[in-house]
């Protein structure tokens, strides 16, 4: 491309969608949509990012008319917003599973301000996160959605998303999973806090005198910790399983 042709009415459009598609990827995909980062840091990300894939653009299909400009970006940014929450909500897996954790261990009133979603949460679930954070960049987690937006610019025209009936559904099924798989992770601990609190209502019955608040509960959180450092390998697994399974059924519907 000369530079001549660099201003272009057609290509200026084509280079303000491509930044729509990485600014809305940058705001609601993992490890980019951390809270920590600044919004001018996002923004000058997407302008980068975008300078770096502006020679892979492919030729404009839109008119260049206000209404078709507007439209195509919200296209866009349905598009980054769309394929952010669908990995959000396999990364989400281990906060949910993290919550259910830190009820069972007494914690649910221990919360703190997560760094990667800016809202409060248990402290167990703000662990697994931070820990799956680690993981995700170990992964090249960022790398891919990078590498996802380069071929998918082959692939859907810019301007040219729409929300099919299956991706909503996909969308559907991957809040329930979320859930599921959550309650998968957490299943050990709750079925050990759930025995303790059988036995601890044997000794009850059987020694009054024994102290719930005094020894029972710090032996149920001993319990649950030991549990929790000896399954958060199989965590990880589980988390890294969920994030592959997330690119594969993004690349099968774009």
């Amino acid at each position: 491309m000369e530079w001549t042709e660099v201003f272009k009415e057609e290509n200026i459009v084509a280079f303000i969608l491509l930044f729509f598609r990485f600014a809305a990827m940058f705001l609601a995909a993992p490890i980019f949509s951390h809270r920590n980062i600044p919004v001018n840091i996002k923004a000058s990300m997407a302008f980068f990012f975008t300078i770096v894939f502006y020679a892979s653009m492919p030729e404009l299909t839109i008119a260049i008319n206000l209404p078709s400009i507007l439209i195509a970006i919200l296209s866009e940014f349905m598009l980054g917003l769309v394929v952010g929450i669908i990995l959000l909500l396999a990364y989400n897996v281990i906060t949910f599973a993290g919550g259910q954790i830190s009820f069972m261990m007494g914690f649910s009133m221990a919360s703190a301000i997560d760094p990667q979603s800016g809202i409060s949460m248990p402290i167990i679930s703000q662990f697994l996160s931070l820990v799956g954070l680690m993981v995700l960049l170990a992964l090249d987690i960022h790398h891919w959605i990078l590498l996802f937006v380069d071929s998918s610019l082959g692939v859907i025209p810019l301007g040219g998303f729409l929300m099919t009936e299956d991706l909503f559904n996909y969308v559907i099924h991957a809040t329930s999973r979320m859930f599921l798989v959550g309650f998968m992770i957490a299943f050990p601990i709750i079925a050990l806090s759930w025995l303790a609190d059988i036995i601890f209502g044997m000794l009850m019955k059987t020694m009054p005198q024994f102290n719930l608040l005094v020894i029972g509960f710090p032996i149920k959180i001993m319990v649950a910790f030991g549990v929790l450092i000896a399954t958060l390998t199989a965590t990880m697994l589980i988390l890294k399983g969920e994030m592959l399974e997330a690119f594969n059924v993004l690349e099968m519907f774009f």
